[in-house]
């Protein structure tokens, strides 16, 4: 064969072997996904590691069942309950998409709460991950806002109630509650400016801060095992334990968005999302979301200031948490005083809870 058509064969057979592999290279050189294959260390591989993952992945969920949602929902108050019970009855598989997004909404906060407990125990928040610690508790504030607000949307008396609620804490906080005022926008209702905040304005500043999680977690990498000696560096720790690229790690979080949808696909067909009836003004009788009740309990002793009291002390705790604890130890055995402050909170609040799970919604009156 002569040498030119030898040659000529050889660089068609490269070409058509590895075209896959020069597309991809021209995508990355134009958008650099290279950069997201940054050494991640073994033991962040662990499920307990994957807990921030699992709860971006129900942010997607959410949205993207929320993106459904939207095209039928009506956010005036004369016509959101009936809206969503048409979703229940008239959209095609309208009822699956509103059960998956109200149990990805619970699947993001529990994901949340223990991302946040993982990263307590393993001493993850330390120096120079401060500031990561402090976006995760406001992502964890704009969860619990966007909660409140997805309760409201439904308009029946359970919602009816708590905008009641925060109606009242708006005006016990003044001119800082201005915008949970109906008088803010006399001619919008406020039904419509919290479906503004829940589908536009919430997932938006929760994007942008978990865009700015995921830098900083390249920038300061996964935290070292909490096991090592205090003081040990990300880069010293990658010294002696196995690496794999970030790339490896993202396919592990696909593989558990998978179970997670399917998970929640079966939550929405065995328990459907609730929906009370349209509400009566001037009585209550319902009670908030589980996650609500221990500030609700707060509120039956002391009043409705204290809700305000409650989650500001205990945001406080968690935002001053790096700034206190500063010592180089990691491992939670290491740290008893951290650790017997931290079982205080939890035991006040898991009590509170328990006592708003066994209270007559009545005697909230």
């Amino acid at each position: 064969m002569p040498t030119e058509l030898r040659t000529s064969t050889a660089v068609d057979a490269s070409d058509s072997r590895t075209w896959g592999r020069r597309a991809l290279d021209a995508i990355d050189e134009r958008l650099g996904i290279t950069a997201l294959a940054y050494p991640v260390p073994e033991h962040a591989n662990r499920f307990a590691w994957t807990l921030g993952g699992i709860t971006a992945i129900s942010f997607l969920l959410l949205i993207g069942s929320g993106i459904v949602l939207a095209q039928f929902y009506s956010p005036m108050p004369e016509d959101a309950n009936q809206s969503v019970r048409a979703i229940e009855t008239e959209v095609w598989a309208g009822s699956l998409f509103r059960g998956v997004h109200f149990w990805a909404a619970q699947a993001m906060y529990v994901g949340a709460v223990l991302h946040m407990i993982r990263i307590f125990l393993t001493g993850s928040y330390k120096r120079p991950r401060e500031g990561n610690w402090l976006i995760g508790v406001a992502m964890l504030g704009l969860i619990t806002f966007a909660l409140f607000t997805g309760t409201v949307l439904k308009w029946d008396q359970e919602g009816f109630e708590a905008l009641g609620h925060n109606i009242e804490i708006g005006n016990l906080l003044g001119g800082l509650g201005f915008w949970f005022s109906p008088e803010f926008a006399g001619r919008i209702s406020i039904l419509l400016r919290l479906y503004g905040a829940h589908v536009v304005i919430i997932p938006g500043i929760i994007l942008v801060l978990l865009v700015l999680h995921l830098l900083l977690v390249k920038r300061h990498r996964m935290s070292p095992h909490p096991l090592l000696p205090a003081g040990t560096s990300s880069e010293q720790a990658a010294e002696g334990e196995p690496t794999q690229p970030f790339t490896r790690h993202i396919r592990r979080l696909v593989a558990f968005g998978i179970a997670l949808a399917g998970i929640l696909g079966v939550l929405a067909v065995l328990f459907p999302a609730p929906i009370g009836s349209t509400p009566v003004p001037g009585i209550e009788i319902t009670k908030p979301p589980w996650m609500f009740w221990w500030p609700f309990t707060l509120e039956n002793w002391f009043g409705l200031s204290a809700i305000v009291w409650g989650e500001l002390v205990f945001f406080f705790l968690l935002a001053v948490l790096p700034f206190v604890d500063r010592g180089p130890e990691r491992w939670w055995r290491r740290r008893p005083v951290a650790m017997g402050i931290a079982l205080v909170v939890l035991a006040v609040l898991t009590v509170l809870t328990i006592l708003m799970a066994i209270t007559p919604a009545e005697v909230h009156l």
